[in-house]
């Protein structure tokens, strides 16, 4: 079983940026298609972005479309997630996960995520 740990979280004005990064655990990394969810505050958990094994098809939610991107490196088993023109509305606590679909009911186990707050 791959553990992830997500970092890169922090209080940022609109229209800053913040990059997550994700770190796992193991040798398995690079056959696992992976994606970032989040979660805000009395709210469902939404699925942002998502990218192949091999780093192709990145897909993103609507609303994060050409403010986000999403990449990894297989060599350092590390998955990241660059967030550029953060809106309030991108506050919440953001998770990484084997992608396993779009709907948030794929998601009932997530581990530790990192914060992620916009506010001015």
């Amino acid at each position: 079983e791959v553990q992830l740990q997500a970092s890169g979280g922090g209080v940022v004005q609109p229209g800053g940026s913040l990059r997550l990064s994700c770190v796992a655990s193991g040798d398995t990394f690079s056959t696992i298609p992976m994606t970032w969810v989040r979660r805000a505050p009395g709210k469902d958990v939404e699925w942002v972005s998502a990218i192949g094994m091999s780093g192709g098809g990145p897909t993103y939610r609507d609303s994060v479309k050409g403010r986000f991107t999403i990449s990894r490196d297989n060599a350092k088993n590390t998955l990241y997630l660059q967030m550029n023109n953060l809106r309030p509305e991108d506050t919440a606590t953001y998770y990484c996960a084997r992608y396993q679909g779009v709907y948030a009911r794929n998601y009932p186990n997530l581990g530790q995520g990192t914060q992620v707050t916009v506010s001015s």
